[in-house]
């Protein structure tokens, strides 16, 4: 069977219950995506936690060199890496805990979809975060 993003609704719905977003991927430079992008989200009151093993803090938040080195729970694993690099970060995904596996807009990986899946997660592929709260929540949560 094909993968099928949740319907616009049941997206709605994450976002709404979502308060802590890891971003893999994220960028110490603010002129990349995955800056601008996580930078938009921590304005409308997520928060941020970079992973990053190349950077100390990005956003004014503590970055980790992996998701398992998170020391507090996570919502949403937002990917900012190529498609072929996201199976393994699915696994840690589920290692942790993690109630969302979210590949940025251009990012779908079938393998990660189904690790993810079957360790209890929901997936969304090939869509922005931001794009899709702003769309969804323009007021906030």
């Amino acid at each position: 069977m094909a993968f099928e993003n949740p319907t616009r609704d049941e997206i709605k719905e994450i976002l709404k219950a979502s308060n802590t977003i890891a971003v893999v991927g994220l960028s110490d430079k603010p002129d990349r995506v995955s800056y601008m992008v996580s930078e938009a989200m921590q304005k409308k009151g997520y928060r941020i936690i970079p992973v990053n093993p190349g950077a100390e803090t990005i956003l004014g938040e503590r970055s980790y060199a992996t998701l398992k080195d998170i020391p507090e729970p996570v919502d949403v694993v937002n990917v900012f890496r190529r498609p072929e690099h996201t199976p393994p970060i699915a696994e840690e995904a589920v290692a942790i805990g993690a109630k969302t596996l979210w590949l940025q807009l251009g990012i779908a990986n079938d393998e990660a979809a189904q690790i993810a899946s079957e360790g209890g997660l929901q997936v969304i592929m090939d869509r922005c975060i931001k794009v899709e709260d702003s769309i969804l929540l323009p007021q906030g949560k």
